[in-house]
């Protein structure tokens, strides 16, 4: 069988190429402007802004591209994009200036290609530090070296905050788009001055304080009503863990409810996304109807067990791996995965007889990306190595992407505690 030719990851990058750029401009006029999101762009600090620049910015839908676009029609970018976004369209991403990197590995070889795309391309470099979609909408971890990212780059620092993307199109249900009027905060945290004076400690600090949002919040201080009939549908997906009894993946979504199969509590979201209990028998701590409490109450009861000890996951799952762009992910057998303070181990006989084995440190896995439903195909964990991407499906457990998120964070928090 002809061996196939593999994903180029550090082929040299040339930029967006210049026939491409009106298209950019087209599609963010369509998706951010008039038939689209409408977006609207608040500027902070941008007085004598002038490129390159490196642009961070929260992640949570395919409108979030637009919306950079629209932020600056006439500049140019090089976007950070993960492999598996390659899939079917390499020339098209490569051609508008993607730089492909594999979900939190170690990639000395990116830093330099973003600093070539600043200072040789003269383009600026979007990074979305979250590394993931949001799950909740709202922010997560985006790690603690872009501080020092900044400052090996000597050029200005923006952070694009935005909101009402992820309530238009949430990752646990992306589909229909909710007709909603999106906005962002497009603030320059550091200038460039400021960054070849101020520490690393100190960049990072500002970036931290303007990444902070919430779509929930402020959907419901600007009381922005989501009439859809199904806007609760599939919202189990990060709400696995039932706050009356505590039983986990016994909760379903439908319509406009939540209900937990163990306990028969039900919740009723309205129209500003609370979770209202329906049930007069039962009780529960209200601050919970806020969305993301309710998210962040679950990462509690997983970071305890880590912290306990007693947290373990094991499934049997279908494993995949990213040949390249044009033959995208291929099966290449079953095995098991297992979760633990250890890490990720993941191991089996594939399909073609040879073993087959990944281990991930926990002290070198800060986080997690999953996808809900990868396209149609199951709930998929992504997993790699410096030289692979996996997709792995587990297979008997259902709804654990989350939790598998959470307990990624807190096991590699606890082994990093113990190396200081």
């Amino acid at each position: 069988m002809k061996k196939q030719k593999e994903f180029e990851l550090h082929k040299k990058i040339k930029g967006p190429k210049w026939f491409l750029r009106p298209i950019e401009m087209v599609g963010a006029w369509i998706f951010a402007g008039p038939f689209g999101t409408r977006t609207k762009i608040k500027k902070i600090n941008c007085e004598g802004l002038k490129g390159p620049f490196i642009l961070l910015s929260n992640h949570a839908s395919f409108v979030d591209f637009a919306n950079v676009i629209k932020s600056g029609y006439t500049k140019k970018y090089c976007w950070v994009t993960s492999i598996e976004e390659f899939n079917g369209r390499e020339w098209l991403l490569r051609g508008v200036g993607c730089i492909p990197k594999r979900k939190f590995t170690k990639d000395t070889i990116l830093i330099r290609n973003c600093y070539k795309a600043l200072h040789q391309l003269k383009c600026n470099v979007v990074i979305y530090p979250e590394a993931r979609f949001a799950l909740a909408g709202i922010n997560e971890d985006i790690g603690k070296a872009l501080g020092k990212f900044a400052k090996v780059c000597k050029v200005p620092v923006v952070v694009m905050n935005q909101k009402g993307t992820f309530l238009r199109s949430p990752q646990w249900c992306k589909h229909p788009y909710r007709k909603i009027q999106c906005e962002l905060d497009y603030i320059q945290v550091v200038t460039k001055e400021e960054v070849l004076t101020l520490s690393a400690e100190e960049i990072q600090e500002r970036i931290e304080d303007a990444f902070i949002w919430d779509d929930y919040k402020w959907q419901y201080d600007n009381k922005i009503k989501i009439t859809d009939k199904d806007r609760a549908t599939n919202i189990h997906k990060i709400l696995y863990k039932c706050p009356c009894c505590g039983a986990e993946q016994q909760t379903i979504s439908y319509d406009h409810f939540v209900e937990c199969k163990a306990c028969s509590a039900k919740w009723d979201m309205d129209v500003y996304s609370r979770m209202n209990l329906t049930n007069e028998d039962l009780t529960w701590d209200s601050a919970l109807s806020h969305v993301p409490s309710w998210y962040r109450w679950q990462r509690d009861m997983v970071d305890q067990e880590v912290m306990e000890g007693t947290y373990l996951f094991e499934d049997k799952v279908r494993i995949e791996r990213l040949v390249n762009s044009k033959k995208g992910f291929v099966r290449i057998g079953e095995g098991t995965m297992r979760q633990d303070e250890k890490g990720i181990l993941i191991k089996g006989t594939l399909d073609d007889g040879s073993d087959f084995e990944v281990f991930k440190p926990a002290n070198t896995t800060a986080s997690l990306h999953i996808e809900y439903n990868y396209k149609k195909r199951g709930d998929a964990i992504d997993i790699a190595t410096e030289d692979n991407t996996y997709f792995v499906y587990p297979l008997t457990n259902p709804n654990v992407l989350t939790k598998l998120h959470f307990a990624t964070e807190a096991i590699f928090r606890k082994a990093t505690e113990k190396e200081k």
